[in-house]
């Protein structure tokens, strides 16, 4: 009988442990879609999804150093990622959270950029990594897809 309640509380503890991560900490007004969308059937048919509210779930692999104001998850599909921005100071994106596991509620939005746009954002991507930027690299204007953010969950 006492093996029983070691094993049963045993159980109890290993159970509580495994799930005590999926909460995490919430970022701006939270999650309330229940069912994540992937990332990569999102940005597979991205202008049809424009305006549309998903529930997001990847790997952090970038914050903005400056201010917090974005950060890039991860997709399923391999060298594929989507950048959540919130408005500045709204919610900020703690750098700690580069490598953790997050749950992003937000609008798939377009930004179409001319040339002149492209130079300024691919520059200013290229100042916040601390690399060198050659503007004669860019060739066209450009479409970024990304998520305004509206909350998230990051585990802790």
């Amino acid at each position: 009988m006492r093996t029983l309640l070691v094993l049963v509380v045993s159980m109890f503890i290993t159970f509580q442990f495994s799930f005590a991560g999926d909460e995490g900490k919430i970022y701006g007004k939270g999650i309330s879609l229940k069912d994540t969308t992937k990332i990569s059937d999102i940005l597979a048919k991205a202008d049809e999804n424009i305006g549309k509210t998903f529930l997001v779930e990847g790997r952090i692999v970038d914050v903005c150093k400056k201010r917090g104001c974005w950060m890039e998850l991860a997709s399923d599909k391999e060298f594929e990622s989507i950048r959540v921005k919130v408005n500045d100071g709204e919610i900020v994106f703690p750098l700690s959270a580069k490598g953790k596991l997050a749950k992003v509620e937000g609008v798939l939005e377009k930004l179409e950029l001319t040339k002149e746009q492209t130079i300024m954002w691919k520059k200013h991507q290229a100042e916040e990594q601390g690399e060198a930027f050659d503007s004669t690299c860019v060739y066209e204007a450009t479409s970024i897809y990304r998520l305004k953010g509206i909350g998230a969950v990051i585990e802790e």
